[in-house]
């Protein structure tokens, strides 16, 4: 049972470590030609369920958890009725392994295999069966992997993550299987791999930092640079100037970054959302020392309140700004950092 327990948890753990590049990965259908074996010329998609997800022959299928989903299990097929295996084939097998904790892992066992064997025939059901036991067994083995005795915070503890992931995939898997099952998320991973290796020279300076980052995204494929753009760029954005700001930068080396990273348009809107910022900041404080002033001043309360409105007006006539005002003052009479946006 333990053995059981550690195969799931390092899956989690993996996940956990690397949420931020699995979630950003396009789910888009992939393009005919990707994953496909050799000899597959057409393809079919198996029936996602015999009926609906509350009937009879598919609830003996779903965990407590599951029952108001379909079961997604969306296998593709050729022509001559054999498995083609990609993303979808390794979600399918992911739907069953994570109703472990509500099943016993044999129980998940013999439950996919009589689905399948429902749903799908010969050639294709023994194919299946047999690459959904040697997925089965590579999580366990996963499970029995350790970290890396490397800092975790550097590019190199996630290099060395994967790299044993990979070694471990060829001990079960063909180089079509692998690049079935796992190609689509190792394209991400290699990928934000290398944005951490950029962000971690120290040989760089952010200029350089923002060129190498800018020429990595335009490798990656297209749809994938439009789900990703402007995660990606507000994080390098947000980084990079952090590190800039952090050592005294000039504001020459800050436009050089953003003009290498975002190009000449957005660094214009950056600049000029940077003069509002400042105008803000200004306002703010010297509204604040002079609300200090009135309320240390020997005025009765209604006094020193009159004094205020006619102060906060002078300031801040724009209904939106006073709201956000609020804010400011509740913080610094509290004596905390006045939150402003960097």
């Amino acid at each position: 049972m333990q053995k059981h327990k550690l195969w799931l948890w390092f899956g989690l753990i993996t996940v956990a470590v690397m949420g931020i590049i699995y979630w950003l990965i396009p789910h888009s259908p992939p393009s005919p030609g990707h994953a496909q074996a050799p000899t597959a010329r057409t393809s079919a998609t198996s029936p996602l369920a015999v009926s609906s997800p509350n009937s009879s022959a598919t609830l003996p299928f779903l965990s407590p958890s599951q029952q108001d989903t379909e079961i997604n299990c969306q296998l593709q097929l050729d022509s001559g009725n054999r498995l083609m295996v990609n993303e979808q084939t390794r979600n399918c097998f992911e739907y069953f392994i994570t109703q472990y904790g509500e099943k016993s892992l044999e129980q998940i066992r013999q439950d996919f295999q009589r689905y399948i064997a429902q749903t799908h025939q010969e050639p294709a059901l023994g194919q299946i069966l047999d690459l959904w036991k040697r997925y089965l067994d590579y999580r366990e083995r996963l499970g029995e992997l350790q970290p890396p005795q490397l800092d975790p915070d550097s590019p190199q503890y996630y290099r060395s993550i994967f790299t044993s992931m990979k070694n471990l995939r060829q001990q079960f898997f063909s180089a079509y299987e692998i690049e079935g099952l796992f190609g689509v998320e190792d394209v991400y991973h290699d990928y934000t791999l290398e944005r951490l290796s950029v962000m971690d020279n120290k040989q760089l300076s952010e200029a350089e930092k923002a060129q190498k980052l800018k020429a990595l995204f335009e490798q990656l494929p297209e749809d994938w640079q439009a789900n990703l753009e402007q995660l990606n760029k507000l994080e390098d954005l947000r980084a990079l100037t952090a590190e800039i700001k952090a050592r005294g930068g000039s504001s020459t080396e800050l436009r050089q970054m953003r003009l290498n990273l975002v190009g000449p348009e957005a660094t214009q809107r950056l600049e000029q959302l940077d003069v509002e910022r400042s105008h803000w900041k200004t306002r703010v404080i010297q509204y604040l020392n002079e609300r200090d002033q009135i309320l240390s001043a020997g005025l009765n309360d209604a006094a020193k309140q009159q004094a205020v409105a006619e102060l906060r007006q002078q300031y801040f006539n724009n209904p939106q700004e006073q709201l956000r005002l609020d804010t400011f003052e509740s913080v610094h009479d509290q004596g905390g950092k006045l939150p402003f946006a960097e």
